[in-house]
């Protein structure tokens, strides 16, 4: 079963109309990175995490699945 940060990640992304490749290049990671990530075949790390909470202005908290 996937993980609530892989779910959530890719929704947010869809939400934004941005292409993996987009969205890795505005936050300065490579996309077979965030590829891992949304196929929850990696983890993030925890400045990752800020970082992509900061950009789609949403909690560390809900993109863990922890809050709704």
């Amino acid at each position: 079963m996937k993980r609530k940060i892989a779910i959530r990640l890719k929704e947010l992304r869809e939400e934004k109309g941005l292409s993996m490749q987009a969205l890795s290049k505005i936050i300065g990671i490579s996309d077979s990175s965030l590829g891992r990530w949304e196929r929850d075949e990696g983890d993030i790390t925890g400045d990752n995490l800020i970082i992509l909470a900061k950009f789609f202005n949403v909690t560390t908290d809900y993109l863990l699945g922890i809050e709704d």
